[in-house]
């Protein structure tokens, strides 16, 4: 195993995990069409391409790095007064730099790759606690 192996390992674990949070978003009848990728993960291509993949879903790159900070001042925005809605709001302050796509080879495979993440986990989950 090489370190770019690691790497990568790590990069589609998380992908993975984060793919499990839209499964249930999905579960719950919700339609993910596109989504947003911000903060430092999101400055690698390799990164963004991955989760483009492992998610089959368009990833916009909005021009502000700051997600979590930038929500929270949005919403405080709306709640002084200075927006009528959170949607008004990110009209008006939620730019995209670049969007990044699927693409549907890659998106086959990482399917699959899921799939069996999906069996592998819970298999193994059990003896984490006893790893020392």
């Amino acid at each position: 195993t090489t370190r770019a192996d690691m790497v990568q390992a790590v990069l589609e674990g998380v992908a993975f995990a984060i793919r499990d949070s839209v499964e249930v978003a999905r579960s719950l009848g919700i339609t993910v069409h596109t989504s947003k990728i911000c903060g430092g993960g999101a400055r690698s291509p390799l990164w963004k391409r991955i989760f483009a993949n492992v998610l089959n879903t368009e990833l916009e790159v909005p021009v502000s790095e700051q997600g979590p900070g930038m929500g929270g001042a949005m919403l405080a925005m709306v709640a002084c007064g200075e927006y009528d809605s959170v949607r008004s709001c990110c009209r008006k302050l939620c730019a995209v730099t670049s969007t990044v796509k699927p693409e549907p080879e890659l998106a086959a495979r990482y399917e699959a790759r899921y799939r069996q993440f999906r069996k592998i986990y819970p298999a193994v989950k059990n003896l984490f606690p006893n790893i020392q």
